[in-house]
């Protein structure tokens, strides 16, 4: 797992103190990269099940996720990450994961979309920006960030919250969009120098389109969905608009 989406899941289990019962679909983890996808340490003392199609490591429960043998409303807060491209129904796959969520509960959702093949040959999808904001659209708010160049981000994920929206929700995702832009500010100074100099020495020897893609690596935006009818203004306020040092930019939409 990116280093990048382990911090998604630990910055978001933080900002918006996710609880139990904890359910990550997709939590096989590779045998030889021990402890690499493993998520549970951000969610101590919080019942946690892991669900894949396999039984192995990390995994507590054989489930289909597209096809899901749980009841409406089980999981208070739902984990897919690295996984929904690797799911063929990936339209019913979010819907099932919709139906088992708790009212009030909250839904993380990561997938790369600038990244090579793997796990050939079941790695089926590429998902954009778009594509996620519509799959998660049947819940009532939701955070889409995506990270890398505008055009072409190398990775694409999502927060959603399902009715009722707690105003609470607000305020995490404050502190999360703050928390991830300090992540990826860290991340780019602390680059090693070779990869910096390879980078830089790039851009003059690549395409247009490949050096957007180098210079952009780090930057990331974030665009906010949130319920009608409700007054949010004073809770929004609060938000951390852009941060000219990371690129990132925050659209309320």
């Amino acid at each position: 797992m990116r280093n990048n989406v382990k911090a998604f899941v630990r910055l978001a289990a933080e900002s918006f103190e996710l609880r139990g019962p904890i359910y990550e679909f997709g939590s096989y983890q590779v045998e030889d990269q021990p402890g690499e996808g493993d998520l549970r340490p951000f969610f101590q003392g919080q019942e946690y099940i892991g669900c894949d199609l396999r039984f192995g490591p990390g995994v507590d429960r054989v489930e289909d996720l597209a096809n899901l043998s749980l009841p409406d409303e089980t999981a208070r807060t739902i984990l897919c990450v690295e996984t929904l491209e690797h799911v063929f129904e990936a339209r019913k796959a979010v819907d099932e994961m919709v139906r088992v969520l708790q009212p009030g509960g909250t839904m993380l959702v990561a997938a790369p979309l600038d990244f090579h093949i793997h796990d050939h040959p079941s790695d089926y999808w590429r998902l954009t920006p778009s594509c996620l904001e519509r799959l998660l659209s049947p819940l009532d708010a939701v955070v889409v960030g995506w990270q890398g160049s505008d055009k072409f981000p190398h990775t694409v994920f999502a927060i959603g919250c399902k009715a009722p929206v707690p105003t609470s929700f607000i305020r995490g995702a404050s502190q999360f969009i703050e928390s991830f832009q300090s992540f990826t500010t860290a991340s780019a100074r602390q680059e090693r120098w070779q990869r910096r100099v390879k980078r830089w020495a790039a851009q003059w020897l690549s395409s247009k389109s490949e050096h957007y893609r180098r210079r952009d690596y780090y930057q990331v935006r974030f665009a906010f969905h949130l319920p009608v009818g409700r007054r949010w203004k004073q809770e929004l306020l609060h938000l951390p608009h852009a941060s000219v040092e990371t690129g990132a930019r925050l659209d309320l939409i």
